[in-house]
Order: C-alpha cells, then sequence, then structure tokens
C-alpha cells in the first residue's frame, strides 16, 4: 500500500478534494464515520459498495477490476488530526471464495499486504485527516463462477487508542458495460449561443441494463432551458461558495441490451448564458436503481421537471459483440466531460473606505472587491486562485487583526517570514471561483499610530501572480485599484464615499465603497453575495478544489456530491505556487 504522511500538504489536499466529492466514477460507501467517543479517534472503511466483474473467459487471462478501499478520519484539524501510530486492515475473503481471485496492486504499494487463503492483511502507519487510499484489490473471477454468482467482502480496522467502522463490498460475476461516447463540441463560444447533445451510449457488458441514470452537470455559465419530466433537478446555493453546478438526473427507461448502442429520442440543448466564461458539461450514464440515485443524490434536496419525458432509442441494437468487455464492468467509461470558453468579461471593482481616529486608538476599516459581471470566473479545471487583493497599509497606521486568508509581504509584495508583527503590505487570495455578484470582503483592524491627515494605501484586485498583476477578463482595470483613508478632511461620517476612474481612465485618489446591492448583477449585499468572504478580522473564508484537467470527474462536486469528481481531480500544493508568485 501507499505510505500515509500526514504531513504531506500535497496529499493533504488530495484528500480533502476525494473527501468533497470530485472524483469517483463509482459511488463509494463509507464515507462518513459516526460520531467519536470522547478522545477516540473513529475512522470510517469505504469503497464501492458494488463491483460487476468480467467473466471468466473461455480462452486468455482473466480481465481484473480494482476495488480502491479508503479510510475516512473526519478531524477537520489539517496540522493536529492525524492518528500517528500503526494500523492494520483485515479483508475477510471467505464470502467469494470459488466466485472471484483477489491480488493486491504492487504498483500502489502492496508489499505491506499479505493474502493467505480466505484472509488478507495490510499494515501501515499514519492517517491523516480526510480521506485517503488505504488499498488497491485486483479482483478477477474465479475459473468455473458463472454469471450472476455473487458475494461480498468484508473490511475491518484496528488500531491501538482508535477504532475504525467496518465495510463491505459486494461483487457480481457479470453485468452491464454502459459506455458514454464524447460528442463532436463547438468548445468557443458567445453569450447566448446554443448547440444540439445527442448523448449517446453502448452497452458493452454481459447482460442487458434495466433502464439507465443520465446524470447531467454544468457549471453556472452553461444552462439546458428544458426540464424533462423523468428528470430531477438541484442547483448549488447560490450564498455557499463554489462552482455552482446545476445536477439533473434522469431515469430512462428501457431494457437496454448487451451489445446496442442509444442515443436520446430528442437531443439536449446547451446554452452559454449571459454569465458564461469557463465552463464544464459533465454527462455520466449508469444502470438505474434506488440505491444508485441514492449514491448521486448524496442527501441534496432535488426537484422534479415539468416538461416532456426524455427517452433514448436504439442506433443499432445487436447481440453480437456481447461477450465479457473491461469492467461496470468499467465504470471508468461511463462519463465523459467537456470544457467551454466563452468571449465574455467580468469588471472587478475594488472598494476602499475611510476611518478617523487619534494616535493610539484602534479603526475598523472593510475593503475588498466586487465582481460586476457579466460573467463568473472559475478556474475549474486547475482549482488555482482568480485574483488577489493587494493592499498597502497608510503611513502612520499598524494592521493588528486580519483576515486568515491574508498573509503579509514586504513593501515591494515579496515573500515575508515574519507573519506576525504588523507589515507594511498584505496580500489576500480569493477561491478558484468568483461568482458575478460576489466578490471578497476583507475587514482589517488598524492602530493608528500617527495621525496624519489624509493617510491613504492602495487597495487593488490583480491577478495572483505579482510578475504578471493583469486580469485578462477584466475590461476596465483602471477601477480596479481605490484606496483606505485614514483622518480625511471630510471626517468618518460618510463611511466611504463613491470613487473609480470617474471615466478619466485614471483610478480615484478617494475611497471606493462597495457596489450598490441594488444595482449589483446578484441583488446581494455583503459577505453574503461574496462567493469568497473574509469573514470578521482574523476568519477564514472560501474554498478551493478544481477538476483535473485529465481523467474522470465523477459524482462531481456539486454540493450534491460533488461526488465525486475524484479519482481524478488534481490539486497542488498551495504553498509553493505562492512562494513561487513573491519569489
Amino acid at each position: 500500500m501507499t505510505p500515509f504522511s500526514p504531513r504531506s500538504a500535497l496529499r493533504r489536499a488530495a484528500g480533502s478534494l476525494a473527501a468533497a466529492g470530485l472524483l469517483a466514477a463509482v459511488p463509494l460507501a463509507g464515507a462518513a464515520a459516526p460520531a467519536r467517543a470522547a478522545d477516540v479517534p473513529v475512522f470510517a472503511l469505504g469503497g464501492p459498495a458494488e463491483t460487476g466483474l468480467n467473466p471468466y473467459p473461455e480462452s486468455g487471462e482473466p480481465r481484473h477490476s480494482t476495488l480502491g478501499f479508503t479510510i475516512d478520519n473526519p478531524s477537520q484539524d489539517e496540522e493536529n488530526g492525524g492518528y500517528e501510530g500503526d494500523f492494520t486492515l483485515t479483508f475477510d475473503l471467505s464470502g467469494i471464495d470459488g466466485i472471484a481471485d483477489v491480488a493486491f496492486d504492487g504498483e500502489s504499494g502492496g508489499g505491506d499486504c499479505e493474502v493467505t487463503g480466505t484472509k488478507a492483511v495490510c499494515e501501515d502507519w499514519g492517517i491523516r485527516p480526510g480521506s485517503q487510499r488505504a488499498a488497491d484489490l485486483l479482483v478477477t473471477a474465479a475459473e468455473g463462477s458463472e454469471a450472476g454468482d455473487t458475494g461480498t467482502i468484508r473490511v475491518a480496522g484496528e488500531a491501538e487508542g482508535a477504532t475504525f467502522t467496518p465495510f463491505t463490498a459486494r461483487l457480481t460475476v457479470g453485468g452491464p458495460d454502459l459506455v458514454m461516447h464524447r460528442l463532436p463540441f463547438d468548445q468557443e463560444l458567445n453569450p447566448g449561443d446554443e448547440q444540439q447533445a445527442p448523448i449517446t451510449f453502448t452497452n458493452r457488458g454481459s447482460r442487458d441494463a434495466d433502464g439507465v441514470l443520465l446524470t447531467l452537470m454544468y457549471s453556472r455559465g452553461l444552462d439546458i432551458p428544458q426540464r424533462y419530466a423523468n428528470c430531477e433537478y438541484t442547483v448549488d446555493d447560490p450564498d455557499v461558495p463554489g462552482i455552482g453546478w446545476t445536477t439533473a438526473l434522469c431515469s430512462v427507461e428501457g431494457a437496454f441490451e448487451a451489445g446496442g448502442t442509444y442515443t436520446l429520442a430528442t437531443p439536449l440543448t446547451i446554452e452559454a448564458t449571459t454569465r458564461a466564461y469557463y465552463d464544464t458539461f459533465v454527462y455520466r450514464i449508469h444502470e438505474d436503481g434506488a440505491a444508485q440515485r441514492a449514491a448521486q443524490r448524496a442527501g441534496a434536496p432535488f426537484e422534479r421537471g415539468a416538461g416532456p419525458v426524455l427517452k433514448a432509442v436504439p442506433v443499432k441494437a445487436s447481440r453480437q459483440g456481447a461477450t465479457a468487455r473491461g469492467s461496470d464492468l468499467n465504470p471508468g467509461d461511463n462519463q465523459q466531460e467537456a470544457d467551454f470558453r466563452t468571449k465574455n468579461t467580468a469588471d472587478f471593482v475594488a472598494y476602499g473606505d475611510e476611518a478617523s481616529g487619534a494616535a493610539g486608538t484602534t479603526v475598523r476599516a472593510d475593503i475588498g472587491f466586487r465582481n460586476e459581471g457579466p460573467a463568473w470566473i472559475g478556474n475549474i479545471r486547475s482549482g488555482e486562485d482568480v485574483a488577489s487583493v493587494d493592499f498597502t497599509v497608510p503611513q502612520g497606521a499598524s494592521v493588528i487583526a486580519k483576515p486568515d486568508r491574508c498573509r503579509a509581504v514586504t513593501a515591494d509584495g515579496k515573500y515575508r517570514e515574519d507573519q506576525k508583527s504588523p507589515a507594511p503590505r498584505y496580500v489576500c487570495d480569493t477561491s478558484m471561483t468568483v461568482r458575478d455578484g460576489a466578490g471578497l470582503d476583507l475587514p482589517f483592524e488598524l492602530r493608528i499610530d500617527k495621525a496624519l491627515i489624509g493617510a491613504s494605501g492602495e487597495v487593488t484586485v490583480r491577478g495572483t501572480w505579482l510578475q504578471n498583476p493583469a486580469l485578462p477578463f477584466d475590461p476596465k482595470p483602471a477601477n480596479n485599484t481605490a484606496f483606505l483613508v485614514l483622518n480625511g478632511e471630510g471626517g468618518s461620517d460618510s463611511g466611504g464615499t463613491t470613487g473609480g476612474d470617474g471615466g478619466s481612465g485614471e483610478p480615484s485618489t478617494s475611497p471606493t465603497s462597495a457596489p450598490d446591492p441594488e444595482k449589483s448583477p446578484s441583488g446581494a449585499s455583503g459577505s453574503s453575495a461574496s462567493t469568497t468572504s473574509g469573514g470578521s478580522a482574523g476568519t477564514t473564508g472560501g474554498s478551493g478544489g478544481g477538476l483535473a484537467s485529465t481523467g474522470s470527474v465523477a459524482l462531481i462536486g456539486s454540493g450534491t456530491a460533488a461526488a465525486a469528481l475524484a479519482a481524478g481531480l488534481v490539486l497542488f500544493t498551495a504553498a509553493r505556487r505562492r512562494a513561487a508568485r513573491h519569489a
């Protein structure tokens, strides 16, 4: 098995992403652990609840399926919540005796695992917070097994000072293998463009599929205007930071024969809305069933559509070629994804503040920016932050409290090792998404060391790289800068005056207030409109984690499961990126 390192920042990031659900083509069970007893950590074992095996072939070698078992540590403490000790996993294989043969994947560190008869044991050390892969088990149908044979593998764990919730995986010989075809989309769009999506799939398995469940997921800038009667829909909470997925689960009735290819009777229509910029469409196919629907819902509220019924019709239907093939039998080919780039813009408007106080007093200043649209901006694939707010502290003042997302830098914006004492400048990153009408609200507390009339500090929203600060999507760079003014001539009663470039093309020397919520694209105000709110001074906001540039998204990230766009999501180490930005 792969050794665990609780202190590995990269693996912690990947683990938290898998826990968020952006990535497994097969629904994972056992992901949630029960409440802990006092001071006794409880770890949940999980993995694919149901797996189909390719029948044993008449000639040649049997084809294996990979069962990825996981451990979930529910601790939210990334630094101190890991378990540092030895642990043992035991696999009871008696339930699949004569049905399936197993071995451990040597490439994933199988040297710590050993199979003896109907029992397998893995020993390892360390369980970090979040979800992590525990062992990859290679499973093939046993010689002499028959289609329809079924059995279970039971997994238990043991560690000193900790407990594990067990997990059971069911294996069945034979099954459908639903393969989603990739559609030739036009991926360079303009707002308002529509195109057809004649979703097509093939059953390459060894038996018919009794109904299919079509899962559609599309990010905030896309829409499928028709809401079908046999589909149920959920939309991510607009007040919660994230990609803003809409998820549709469509139960399509019929017997979808092994060897047959099917397409929608009427193609879907995909629309690039007025807020589109970078967007992703995910389309996935599974055999329908109550367990599959429950796994895809992941506890989110869904609402049924009121339009026509979505149907699938055969393109060709033949039982030829219905011999065993890759695994659902192979959930890895159930899903396709398409990325779209829409010609659009987003106006990021910085806002500052005014405050007054005598020497020795403390004042609060609220600074940040708003996305006045029309587009939302999301780095779905890379997971990189969209922008940074760069704040220069006014002369004669010192920052004594700041949002946790902000880091101290030197006067020229470079890395600063000392993060505790007051700094001349601060940089605050957004998350990977900034929705239209949202932004970043940053409350700072400053001590007035010397009462200077009209002392001001710049508040600039820029790109995350100091060497390349431009925002390529922003057509109005002049309003990217505002000011925090201390002890201005007008006093502090106004709470900030409207600034901006005034049409001159130059930033105003007056503080720019937060945009009027009544005129904002979202109609929301304050931190509730912010996709990445800084919260009160000293608090953390925002979220991260995007889709991998290659690979499967599966159960993606919607509030619904964001399920899992996992086992294919890739996060990079934020600390390393930030250090590079400011080197």
